[in-house]
């Protein structure tokens, strides 16, 4: 395995959180566009049935392997981020589409001064070569929600490259620990819409978001566990509740919200749990 780049070692320390579903044939190609000098890389396996896990370790035998706690690609990312100890988080896709190669890139807008660099497929210098017709339109569609909402410019919002700081854990406010009760519940951002989740919660929280951009590639092999519609539901459902509990929360907490300090209706809100099968 070749690295493409070398992170210098004088840059703060680097977690990789990699989400995992039957990747095994995916996980070369992603391993490979690693950079070096990284703090760790942690593969969060969702159950997989095929050698995913094997895989992993006959690549990389450093790697961190952990098994996420429900299902669900948010509820991977948040186990993998409970476990990270790296100063900067990176959320990386084990399909091929994200370009790890582009992992320096980000980090450096966090040494400019940013809390979270937001990969965008749509920024100048961005791109796809994924991306459908539906999913391109349902993704404007659904920017231009959040925008509108929240006062944002954001040009991308159901994308899954970005990077921040480990700090700003607690913002997103991420259930890693609950256990699903059936084997099938699913708790507020354990879906799809965990990128819009958190895309939202840093906004409230005024983090400065700057978006990087990113060229997503096809999936290498395999197919997408995304189902365009239903997500799409699932999404646009996360933008309205966050949306009514951050109006509640500032009208009985009018003026507060400063920077990573919320008020503590908004601290403690989870959202409702969605009892649907993986």
């Amino acid at each position: 395995m070749t690295n493409q780049v070398h992170l210098p070692a004088c840059w703060p320390s680097v977690s990789v959180v990699i989400p995992a579903l039957n990747e095994a044939r995916n996980l070369p190609h992603v391993f490979a566009r690693l950079p070096g000098g990284l703090h760790e890389v942690i593969v969060v396996d969702g159950h997989s049935v095929d050698n995913t896990c094997a895989v992993a370790r006959r690549l990389l035998p450093d790697a961190r392997i952990i098994t996420q706690t429900r299902g669900g690609k948010g509820n991977a990312l948040a186990c993998g981020f409970a476990a990270a100890t790296g100063q900067i988080i990176v959320m990386l896709d084990a399909d091929g589409s994200a370009d790890a190669g582009e992992i320096p890139a980000f980090v450096q807008v966090l040494l400019d001064g940013a809390d979270f660099a937001k990969g965008s497929r749509f920024a100048p210098g961005g791109g796809s070569s994924d991306l459908t017709r539906l999913r391109t339109v349902g993704n404007r569609a659904l920017m231009a929600l959040v925008n509108q909402a929240y006062g944002t410019a954001y040009t991308d919002l159901c994308y899954g490259f970005n990077v921040f700081w480990r700090r700003h854990l607690p913002v997103l406010r991420l259930d890693s620990t609950t256990p699903s009760p059936d084997g099938a519940q699913r708790l507020w951002g354990d879906g799809f819409e965990i990128e819009t989740l958190i895309a939202i919660r840093v906004t409230v929280a005024r983090l400065a978001v700057v978006e990087v951009p990113s060229f997503e590639h096809s999936r290498i092999h395999g197919t997408s566990n995304l189902t365009a519609f239903s997500d799409g539901l699932r999404v646009l459902r996360t933008i309205f509740t966050e949306r009514r509990a951050r109006n509640a929360a500032a009208r009985s907490a009018p003026g507060q919200f400063g920077k990573t300090e919320l008020p503590e209706e908004v601290a403690s809100f989870q959202g409702p749990r969605s009892r649907e099968a993986e």
